[in-house]
């Protein structure tokens, strides 16, 4: 290389700071302690109680909607449970081959409300002696008749399985909206003190009022996702014992046909 060359490379290797690495440490730190302190700052208690009177109102419906979704939600998963427990306790004890009469006396005498599927076969197997007892009816109207009675109950403990479900999954699917109705409500708010202040205004003096308004659909979001979460879950839950106490009165009518078929 030329001397003149390396005289110029030797000027720019020394035009460069000698603290540059210092430097960029020196802004990194700023950047992360900024950041830390911008979370450190953001004090949802605080939010809350800055909120205006609207925003407020509709956090506090908020949060009871919450509340009565979760009580809905522990109250639904025991009902569920201990249904599904029931349905394979007495499928084992019907399909183990003990007598009708003993199953039903069972369900009637020394025990407290039965229900479920233990219901239905009280019911069926109930009216179907009653119309045993009666003289000139056929069959085919005795096992009519007990399966009307297996379909009323086991509609009756349908009902009773989805009682609040429907209220859970109104919360759910109108939340996140009423969320959104406080922000609306928080930004309009924030926007007109601002006007009405007349001064000149930067991110600053909007962030909190923003930062409040949003918090509003944030807890609308928090209070759907496990409403519809839980709804699904169990409107999955009642519909499989739905589908079971079918199949259970459909056998269980076969089973009565034989034996009626069988006394003539």
């Amino acid at each position: 290389m030329t001397p003149a060359i390396l005289m110029a490379m030797q000027a720019t290797v020394e035009a460069i700071p000698e603290d540059a690495p210092a430097q960029a440490t020196a802004l990194a730190d700023g950047a992360s302690s900024g950041a830390a302190a911008a979370s450190a700052n953001l004090d949802l208690l605080r939010l809350v109680l800055d909120a205006s009177l609207p925003v407020q109102l509709i956090m506090l419906l908020l949060v009871a909607g919450s509340l009565v979704s979760w009580v809905i939600i522990f109250r639904k998963r025991s009902v569920i449970a201990r249904a599904h427990k029931e349905a394979e306790r007495f499928e084992e004890r019907f399909w183990s081959g003990a007598e009708l009469t003993k199953l039903y006396a069972g369900a009637t005498q020394g025990r407290g409300p039965i229900g479920g599927m233990e219901a239905i076969f009280e019911a069926g197997f109930r009216e179907f002696g009653r119309l045993r007892q009666r003289k000139g009816v056929d069959t085919r109207t005795q096992l009519e008749g007990a399966q009307r009675a297996m379909r009323a109950t086991g509609s009756r403990e349908i009902d009773g399985l989805e009682h609040n479900l429907e209220l859970l999954a109104n919360i759910g699917s109108t939340a996140p909206y009423v969320g959104l109705v406080g922000t609306v409500f928080g930004i309009m708010v924030t926007m007109h003190g601002l006007l009405a202040s007349g001064a000149q205004v930067g991110i600053k003096d909007v962030a909190p009022g923003i930062s409040e308004a949003l918090l509003a659909t944030a807890i609308g979001l928090f209070v759907a996702i496990p409403a519809v979460w839980a709804y699904n879950r169990f409107a999955n839950g009642v519909e499989r014992l739905a589908v079971r106490y079918d199949a259970f009165a459909e056998e269980f009518s076969s089973i009565l046909q034989r034996q009626a078929h069988a006394d003539e």
